[in-house]
């Protein structure tokens, strides 16, 4: 039998693990009466916790969000997620800022039971993490800002710092954010310029002009992100079909690469871009896939012409090793 305060702490798991709990489905759980499961409901409400119920057969209890937070309550696998996903964002920067991430993560390990201790200490025994090359950080709490404003659905101004260091100022629609594993970028309507991608971290200050907008045929963000991070810095661009599904080519190919779409269920257009065709000669002969340059046409010829030499000297290999033998 679990003490009252065990049981409201558990009581509290439950309303908080899904939307909505018959009161029977709690007593089953909890392992108590319809009464207790009433009672300690009441006992929650009086704790200031905001407990919505609806009356019949069907009705049930809601934990409705509200000024006062509850208890964390996480089982093993919850909390060893939650520990190697602040370790993640601690050791990557992804938030912003790794002294959050940090410092959330040591009071989390402070509180963690043994057994979840030790599960967490072999995890940090294997793991190796390849260094990436540095990254600018983005300000602490600007994401929260960004993504805020992304919600508000209000017109910002942006203090923005571009690739070579120059300041400007904005008026921005804001969209979405959109993660890429290593950056985090903000799409957005500028104003003066259409549809954009700014980096989050170059964005040094936001500030909401409170005038409402409406986002009317907006792209798709994650496709936009990419068409722009892996074309835009480049003055050319080329179209491959790889015989591939789509999650193989996005494999083969990054979304950071190229951009992708499916061309039946066996095969996808990739588009990317490069610093001549030469350059995307180079990079598509090192996938060692078969593949068909669809545009443009000098590229196709690059590709054509570095084939050839690469067959050549091969076959010029072979019959030098050939002739030694003899």
């Amino acid at each position: 039998m679990l003490s009252a305060s065990a049981r409201l702490l558990r009581l509290l798991s439950l309303l908080a693990s899904r939307p909505s709990w018959t009161s029977a489905e709690l007593a089953e759980r909890v392992a108590v009466t319809d009464r207790t499961v009433r009672r300690d409901v009441a006992r929650l409400r009086e704790l200031g916790y905001t407990v919505d119920s609806d009356a019949g057969p069907w009705g049930g209890y809601r934990l409705r969000a509200g000024a006062r937070v509850p208890p964390l309550i996480l089982d093993d696998e919850e909390a060893l997620a939650v520990a190697v996903g602040l370790r993640g964002a601690a050791l990557g920067g992804a938030l912003g800022g790794d002294q959050a991430a940090l410092s959330a993560l040591l009071k989390l390990r402070q509180v963690l039971p043994p057994r979840i201790a030790e599960r967490l200490g072999e995890w940090d025994d294997t793991f190796v993490r390849l260094p990436w090359p540095e990254e600018p950080r983005i300000r602490p709490g600007m994401l929260l800002e960004l993504a805020a404003a992304c919600r508000r659905g209000e017109r910002v101004r942006l203090s923005y710092r571009d690739g070579q260091g120059r300041s400007t100022v904005r008026d921005a629609d804001p969209y979405r954010l959109v993660h890429t594993g290593r950056r985090w970028y903000f799409v957005a309507r500028d104003v003066a310029r259409g549809w954009r991608t700014f980096r989050a971290d170059r964005v040094e200050r936001l500030v909401p002009t409170g005038q409402p907008v409406e986002i009317t045929d907006p792209p798709d963000p994650a496709r936009f992100v990419s068409h722009n991070t892996a074309n835009g810095p480049y003055p050319l661009s080329a179209t491959v079909r790889l015989p591939l599904p789509l999650q193989e080519a996005l494999r083969l190919v990054p979304p950071t690469v190229g951009t992708h779409r499916a061309d039946g269920p066996d095969a996808t257009l990739v588009e990317v871009g490069g610093p001549d065709p030469d350059g995307l000669a180079r990079y598509l002969l090192g996938l060692a896939t078969p593949l068909r340059v669809l545009a443009p046409d000098s590229v196709r010829r690059a590709l054509a012409r570095r084939a050839r030499e690469l067959l050549d000297s091969h076959a010029g290999g072979a019959g030098e090793e050939s002739a030694d033998r003899g």
